[in-house]
């Protein structure tokens, strides 16, 4: 792609990472200084929305950032399959980095509020220490997936040594490797909405619990009083 900014400078590809960053910096006080005012009047949460809800958004937002990969590097593609020359601005990336750093502002933040309100005393240190464990659990799976994705596709009639095998852009299809991973994103949404709520429904349960117990104590201590 053409990393051209100015005429004698070029952006060097690694630092388009700090985008989801920046993006976190803008955002996080938008979010609590207008979003959080603005939907508590309609939900009635003091946060606007729940930890869960918040999680949730992230993890589906999440999606469009594989999406939108997909699509560019498909137009990538084509623009290098013409041979005229022609290459795409780096900043044809920016929108996956833009989009995963919202998603970012939802999930991380909204991990790291549920532990501290919902876990035990003294296990939120703990707990937020798991959250970036499973980030670098997740590093090992991306790698586990790149070879297991090669070694699928390089057994069909189409694969040729499989959609990540050649080391080469034009060669590879990133572009497919990007629309499995905005399905498997999916995937992972309806997963975590299964576990919300059953995780949802445990607490309501375990609190009516705790009133009908907390009732009948005093129930008793009346009777007992009056007899």
């Amino acid at each position: 792609m053409d990393t051209r900014l100015a005429a004698s400078f070029h952006v060097p590809p690694a630092s388009l990472q700090a985008i989801p960053y920046a993006m976190l910096v803008a955002l996080v006080p938008a979010y609590e200084a207008a979003f959080v005012p603005a939907v508590r009047r309609l939900t009635g949460v003091a946060t606007g929305i729940t930890p869960l809800q918040r999680i949730g958004v992230g993890l589906f937002a999440v999606t469009f950032s594989m999406v939108a990969a997909a699509l560019v590097e498909a137009r990538r593609l084509h623009a290098a399959a013409d041979g005229d020359g022609h290459l795409l601005s780096i900043f044809w990336i920016a929108p996956q980095f833009l989009v995963f750093g919202l998603s970012e502002m939802f999930t991380a933040v909204g991990l790291i509020e549920f532990f501290y309100k919902q876990s035990l005393a003294g296990m939120q240190a703990f707990l937020t220490s798991m959250t970036y464990c499973s980030y670098s659990f997740g590093f090992y799976l991306s790698s586990v997936l790149v070879s297991l994705v090669n070694r699928v596709t390089s057994t069909s009639a189409a694969g040729d040594g499989g959609w990540l095998a050649n080391n080469d852009l034009n060669k590879d299809r990133l572009d497919l490797f990007y629309w499995l991973l905005a399905g498997l994103s999916i995937l992972n949404f309806f997963n975590y909405l299964f576990w919300a709520r059953w995780y949802s429904k445990s607490v309501e349960t375990v609190q009516v619990a705790g009133v009908v117990r907390g009732g009948g104590e005093q129930d008793d201590e009346k009777d007992t009083s009056e007899c």
